[in-house]
């Protein structure tokens, strides 16, 4: 994703894992609803890293230098880097790509759409915020996954350069003039709010996926565990407000 710093309380994998955790693709696979989860996991994760590689190409046209610009430029090709091994691996595990990701196409379009940024900072805050909260989320699910397919969503996952980058350039720029820390504030509550609602649409809309959230599947989490889950993604946002230098 654009940015993914990991939060200090995000769920780590576990010294010795359990169950479904403990074991690799070929055994875990042969349970048919958890092979539909994680096709549905790496379909999202794909056109997520598809969508980013496009954003941050057109957030470059927004770039006030030549060398912010080469910057995003870079970012932009670490973002299709991942989603070409996602696509692979789908397409290893017998999976058509455009299939598995067809699904979330509308949803995460939509978020792209309601949260548009107006300007260069707007953007900045979008991929810092909005992208980690959906990292969060992908590695609270990576925990529970088999071996293989945690390897390679907990690698798809790592930074792009763009947390730090956000971060120098959205303090430089409040430092220079501080009314645009309100703003920038406001933008950013909004995006966690877009942000939250869409990935529970996701979930909702595809069984396999939500109940292996729940602990329908293998080693899901159980109802009271989605909730103390999503509090560790507020309260890993709350902290990167405070990089940022806003308020959360």
């Amino acid at each position: 994703m654009t940015s993914s710093d990991k939060p200090e309380n995000a769920s780590a994998e576990p010294a010795e894992p359990t169950g479904v955790a403990a074991q690799d693709w070929a055994q875990a696979s042969a349970d048919p609803q958890y092979r539909a989860a994680v096709v549905d996991l790496l379909g999202a994760l794909a056109y997520g890293e598809l969508a980013a590689f496009e954003r941050l190409a057109e957030d470059a046209k927004l770039a006030p230098t030549l060398a912010d610009k080469a910057e995003l430029a870079k970012m932009a090709s670490a973002e299709f880097h991942h989603f070409e091994r996602l696509r692979d691996r789908l397409t290893e595990i017998g999976e058509e790509p455009t299939a598995a990701m067809d699904p979330f196409v509308a949803a995460l379009d939509g978020f792209h759409k309601q949260t548009a940024p107006s300007d260069w900072l707007e953007g900045l805050v979008k991929a810092y915020v909005g992208d980690s909260i959906a990292s969060d989320f992908y590695r609270e699910v990576a925990a529970r996954l088999d071996s293989d397919t945690r390897e390679l969503v907990l690698a798809v996952l790592d930074d792009t350069g763009h947390a730090d980058f956000a971060v120098e350039k959205v303090r430089a720029a409040i430092d220079a003039d501080p009314r645009v820390g309100g703003r920038l504030a406001l933008w950013a509550r909004r995006l966690m709010g877009e942000a939250l609602s869409q990935s529970q649409r996701v979930v909702a809309d595809r069984d396999a996926l939500s109940t292996m959230l729940v602990g329908g599947v293998a080693d899901g989490f159980d109802l009271a565990e989605v909730g103390k889950m999503f509090s560790r993604i507020t309260e890993a946002h709350t902290k990167r407000m405070a990089a940022l230098g806003l308020a959360a």
